[in-house]
């Protein structure tokens, strides 16, 4: 028994170290650098187009505040949405169709997707596109995998299912305990035209739903106005491709 409660204690210090160890990771090195290839990151536009995305929501609580933001800035963006938090929140999910914004697929439930078989990455975007479809009337056609971790066998099968994979170039880590002010500076001093920028309307380091997602909204109004005051535009996925944004 003692053998055993050692074990168990080493196991659970491992993982916190393990934890730790990732989230630190994180904080400093965009993991999305690693499996950009065969995905939509970055924009190659001659115009000064930058894309706002949010990630996670909709949220009852975050939502609105980050929308309220972009409409006191005048901008649109693109949200990519959980299939369950959709059916949790499907006025949510509406409000941001109904103030222009456009809506992704971020899978139903968000676990990482290296761990799934072909049939289930298939059921978790399906899921997620009905509950989508369900709530607004949209149809998604642009996938953003959880933690951006994908293999090419994966990247393939999303494709087949019709969807473009959309990651980011620039990460706001607003999921850290920066501040708004931070996350503004590292913004503008960084910012090309064609980037697509990753915020988040829910969830923290380990959950997809609570956290504080205050400063997110807070830094949206300043974000837009340095943006503009350098001569960029804010727009949707689908406008920095140029393509019309689909809706039913």
């Amino acid at each position: 028994m003692k053998r055993l409660r050692s074990v168990i204690t080493f196991l659970i210090i491992f993982c916190a170290a393990l934890a730790f160890a990732f989230a630190l990771f994180t904080v400093f090195f965009d993991q999305a650098v690693i499996v950009r290839k065969g995905t939509l990151y970055r924009a190659p536009c001659a115009e000064k187009l930058v894309a706002l995305t949010f990630d996670d929501g909709p949220s009852a609580e975050w939502t609105p505040q980050v929308l309220e933001a972009l409409r006191e800035s005048g901008a649109r963006a693109t949200f990519f949405m959980l299939g369950k938090h959709v059916e949790e929140f499907p006025e949510v999910a509406r409000r941001v169709v109904a103030e222009g914004h456009e809506i992704g697929n971020h899978s139903y439930k968000h676990d990482v997707l290296l761990y799934y078989t072909m049939d289930e990455l298939e059921e978790e975007i399906r899921l997620a596109e009905q509950a989508i479809w369900e709530a607004t009337g949209c149809r998604t056609k642009y996938f953003r995998p959880p933690k951006a971790w994908m293999t090419p066998k994966e990247k393939n099968k999303v494709r087949e299912l019709g969807y473009q994979i959309v990651l980011w170039s620039l990460n706001s880590k607003d999921w850290v305990a920066f501040s708004s002010r931070q996350m503004l500076n590292y913004i503008l001093r960084n910012v090309r035209p064609g980037d697509i920028i990753l915020f988040h309307d829910s969830g923290g380091v380990f959950s997809t739903e609570g956290s504080d997602r205050s400063r997110t909204a807070e830094v949206i109004p300043p974000l837009a106005q340095g943006l503009r005051e350098r001569g960029y535009r804010l727009v949707t996925i689908s406008e920095l491709l140029g393509v019309e944004d689909e809706r039913e």
